[in-house]
């Protein structure tokens, strides 16, 4: 009754949100919006002695934490993803009287985990201007011509938090040339070249790519030949 899909691999009792119209298989209500399995057939949540637990969805990590402690039943809800083919986490079905203390907890201490949370953020921008400092230093010694504060701005950009970027992953982590290289290279194309006219242009894109990379490669050249000019 639900996708043949591998579930999560969580402890306790798991409860399914439908992506069809399913009916309970004991008092044939229906269409769930929730339902347990028992057998493999679909029970609403009353007929499963769930219905007295209230819904909390994701989101609020020491809520959710705190309300599965407080809760002598509980159950984690999850929903399947037809695109990436799993099962994901939606929330928790927890005792009503359970959620209403944990609120009571998070806030109790609220101002001290604001706090924390500052300290991480101020922390993490710390660590990431260091990072950037560093991504720039390498741009400038592989391309010792490439302006300063041009190398500032591609090392900020590339190693942006969350950006998914080159600068986020393992090898711009690892600072390897071929990483930089590619922030330097996708920095120039897109500044330095007639690329994005092309795209908008309806130009595809590896099409694109091919009509600028003698644009491209020429740029590259004159920052690196510059710094071997200054060291001759």
């Amino acid at each position: 009754m639900v996708p043949r899909a591998t579930l999560p691999s969580l402890t306790g009792l798991l409860v399914f949100q439908p992506l069809k119209r399913r009916y309970c298989a004991g008092c044939r209500r229906g269409p769930l919006p929730l339902l347990a399995l028992e057998d493999g057939a679909p029970r609403c949540l009353d007929c499963a002695d769930l219905g007295h637990l209230v819904f909390l969805p994701s989101g609020d990590t020491a809520l959710t934490r705190r309300s599965r402690e407080e809760s002598t039943l509980s159950a984690v809800v999850v929903r399947f993803n037809r695109r990436k083919s799993r099962y994901e986490r939606q929330g928790v079905l927890v005792e009503e009287a359970a959620l209403a203390r944990a609120e009571l907890r998070c806030l109790a201490d609220a101002e001290a985990r604001q706090r924390r949370r500052v300290r991480d953020a101020r922390h993490r921008a710390a660590q990431d201007a260091l990072f950037a400092q560093a991504f720039a230093a390498e741009i400038l010694r592989l391309f010792p011509g490439c302006p300063a504060a041009r190398a500032r701005a591609i090392a900020l950009h590339a190693s942006e938090r969350g950006s998914g970027r080159v600068g986020r992953s393992a090898a711009g982590r690892a600072l390897t040339e071929g990483a930089v290289t590619s922030a330097v290279v996708a920095s120039v194309r897109h500044l330095d070249t007639p690329y994005d006219r092309l795209l908008m242009n309806g130009v595809p894109r590896h099409e694109a790519r091919r009509r600028i990379a003698a644009a491209v490669a020429t740029v590259l050249r004159g920052w690196t030949e510059a710094g071997l000019g200054s060291t001759g």
